[in-house]
């Protein structure tokens, strides 16, 4: 899985993460490309809540 589809998987807006925050996007696709999506919701998962707050994905 790719980690823009993951974050849309989430409800994260992966463009709009990327550019404001863009040291934190980075930090997490290479933490993300070295363990598994679920490993990685459980390692992260108060911070994907906080990130989803902030860059929800608009859904159509």
């Amino acid at each position: 899985m790719e980690f823009e589809a993951y974050l849309t998987s989430k409800k994260i807006d992966p463009e709009t993460f990327q550019k404001a925050d863009n040291a934190r996007f980075q930090e997490w696709r290479s933490i993300f490309e070295t363990m598994h999506p679920e490993s990685f919701t459980a390692h992260k998962k108060f911070l994907i809540n906080e990130i989803r707050r902030r860059y929800h994905l608009k859904e159509d």
